[in-house]
């Protein structure tokens, strides 16, 4: 597991900023009333020239942050401070700008007591790579379902993000259920009258299900207790998306939560704007001014790559039989908006690669076939696969080139090839789904495939039926995906693996229309 990037002291002292003069000043005698960072550093939303940072403190206070391209922080550049409160819980995060492409960048943070200026905090330092403007080699880890069905942090963590650290990605795309505010932990789980599993980290805020905007923040908080966490968001920047676990399993805008007598909280309006709230709070999402709780988004990392960030979640209509035969509203799963956005951006791409970053998948049957795409009935495009063939109708006739999607949800590990020629509706061109999953939580499956658009299983790795389901990670059960993109041919090599480090599938895939 990688250490957090601490500089010596002499590393900072040879900076020469006025920032770096104020770590040389006098120890302080009530060092233990100094401010803390209490649950380390992310980065996230990288591309060419740019970049989000983000940590807490304990207290208010006043954040000082300089960022450099070099580890000894020599020419660093100095950033307008900014002020932790109670408003943010003690986060901050910024938009750091005008960085140089495909360069190293370091970032340090020092914080300041606010009523007793003198008293400094110890500083805390992270890195993340900026996107490329020419070709070069690019490396992302991309799964989901972080603490999930009652498995927490037990004595080795969570060791899946320890194992991806070791491939120095240039980024993690995590998937979705970036936490589980609806899945409460106990000290111990118990099955056949025998502890199989020690949660040895429980805080109040996870012994309950989130209502508060408190408990909401606190999912967040126990997760970046984790050492393997917060040593990987040390040094690899995070590209977040959320599903359904961030507020309540299955939510949608019409979901009654009169029966879950879990619940004080009945409105999912309100669990929904606490839930928002929290998680741009908690985590180093760009901000979009005109939209400010908007998750699907597009990241640009270098000419070989554009990564677009879907929401199946904020503009789906009501979780029903999904069999409808007209593209209304109640039948959509993207919206109407998003979709125009995804074409147009689709249609815009310079990127060689165009990666769908999808939170659920297309053609997995999920919730009886209520609850993501696939309706299960194997037919025509009806309910929101209308939705699904449209774009992919769209994607055909555009002559978009190389989408391949990533997505995880199911818990389990699979690559799907869509086939037109094995599809009910065909006119689109074949493409790659590729699921993994769970980082740390339950591992299920596997789901029904749904013949619509004509998947073919390539690969899948899932509990045999001796093994049962939601099996702990300690059943090692565990998967991310490893994609690399070849610089020099632009082809682009994905890998399922385990937490163990075991390579358990792998494919490389040709661009099509480029000169390599």
């Amino acid at each position: 597991m990688p250490n957090l990037i601490r500089p010596s002291r002499r590393a900072f002292l040879a900076g020469g900023t006025a920032f770096t003069a104020a770590l040389a000043m006098p120890a302080i005698s009530r060092a233990s009333s100094r401010p803390v960072f209490t649950h380390g550093v992310q980065s996230g939303d990288v591309d060419t020239v740019s970049g989000m940072i983000w940590t807490r403190t304990d207290r208010p206070a006043k954040v000082m942050m300089e960022v450099s391209t070099t580890e000894s922080f020599a020419n660093a550049r100095q950033l307008a401070p900014l002020f932790t409160g109670p408003s943010s819980d003690m986060t901050v995060k910024r938009l750091v700008e005008g960085l140089p492409s495909d360069q190293d960048i370091f970032y340090r943070f020092v914080a300041a007591d606010l009523t007793e200026t003198s008293l400094l905090s110890d500083p805390i330092v992270g890195q993340f790579r900026t996107a490329p403007m020419s070709r070069r080699d690019v490396r992302f880890a991309w799964s989901g379902d972080t603490v999930g069905q009652g498995w927490g942090i037990d004595e080795d963590g969570m060791l899946t993000y320890a194992t991806m650290a070791k491939h120095r990605p240039d980024f993690f795309l995590h998937s979705g259920d970036t936490i589980y505010a609806d899945g409460p932990l106990q000290d111990e789980v118990e099955k056949d009258g025998q502890i199989i599993w020690k949660n040895t980290v429980v805080t109040d805020e996870k012994r309950k299900v989130a209502e508060t905007l408190d408990e909401y923040r606190g999912q967040w908080k126990y997760n970046m207790m984790d050492d393997h966490v917060r040593a990987l968001n040390a040094v690899c920047p995070t590209f977040m998306q959320w599903d359904d676990h961030e507020v309540i399993n299955n939510w949608s805008s019409t979901r009654s939560m009169m029966d879950d007598d879990r619940y004080t909280e009945k409105s999912i309006g309100v669990l929904q704007q606490r839930a928002t709230r929290a998680f741009h709070e908690m985590t180093p999402l760009r901000i979009t001014p005109a939209e400010p709780g908007r998750v699907y988004r597009k990241i640009n990392y270098g000419p070989m790559l554009d990564v677009f960030f879907l929401d199946m979640r904020s503009y789906r209509g009501p979780n029903t039989e999904n069999l409808q035969t007209e593209l209304t509203d109640a039948a959509r799963i993207l919206g109407t908006e998003q979709v125009a956005w995804l074409k147009r951006e689709l249609a815009q791409s310079q990127a060689t690669w165009k990666v769908i970053a999808s939170d659920m998948p297309i053609g997995l049957v999920v919730g009886g076939g209520q609850e993501a795409v696939a309706n299960g009935d194997g037919g025509e495009a009806k309910g929101r696969e209308m939705e699904i063939a449209d774009l992919l109708r769209f994607i055909k006739s555009a002559r978009i080139q190389n989408t391949v999607w990533f997505t995880a949800d199911v818990h389990y590990t699979a690559a799907h090839y869509y086939n037109p020629e094995q599809a009910q509706f065909q006119d689109f061109e074949p493409f790659w789904e590729f699921v993994s999953g769970p980082l740390h939580a339950g591992t299920f499956g596997p789901a029904d495939l749904d013949g619509t658009f004509g998947p073919e299983l390539k690969y899948v790795k899932a509990p045999t039926e001796e093994q049962g389901q939601n099996l702990p990670p300690s059943a090692g059960l565990q998967f991310f995906g490893l994609v690399d993109i070849d610089g020099a041919t632009q082809q682009m090599t994905v890998r399922l693996m385990d937490r163990g480090d075991t390579e358990l599938f792998k494919v490389t895939l040709d661009p099509a229309g480029m000169s390599i």
